[in-house]
């Protein structure tokens, strides 16, 4: 059974950083795609970050230059590195593991498993 946890979100001001983690215990871990999602209140669920099976990475715009996605293959954990974070960043942030991975992908539905989410606040 696939297992997926999300930690590091907070309340934070506008202009910090946060970083986010997601461990996943599933076997294989380097044969997902793997991605960020976040949801804020009334709004629809929106891809943040991918990383592909050889490591690229695919940003939505609104995050572009201040976000960063890594992952540790070594120990089944994405990442999430958040900088300059403004007021619209706040969210539920999801992390979403997919096969067969489709690179790149920040579409909600190519992703199978989800964790339960953490929430982000930055307070303007």
């Amino acid at each position: 059974q696939v297992q997926v946890v999300e930690s590091g979100g907070g309340l934070v001001q506008a202009g910090g950083s946060l970083r986010l983690s997601c461990a996943a215990s599933v076997s294989r871990f380097t044969t997902y795609s793997v991605a960020w999602f976040r949801q804020a209140p009334e709004k629809e669920r929106e891809g943040v970050a991918a990383i592909d099976l050889d490591g690229t990475t695919s940003y939505a715009d609104s995050v572009k230059g201040r976000f960063t996605c890594s992952k540790d293959n070594a120990k089944n954990t994405l990442y999430l590195q958040m900088n300059s974070l403004e007021a619209e960043d706040t969210a539920m942030y999801y992390c979403a593991l997919g096969r067969p991975p489709l690179p790149g992908s920040l579409r909600a539905t190519d992703y199978n498993y989800w964790g339960q989410g953490t929430q982000v606040t930055v307070s303007s």
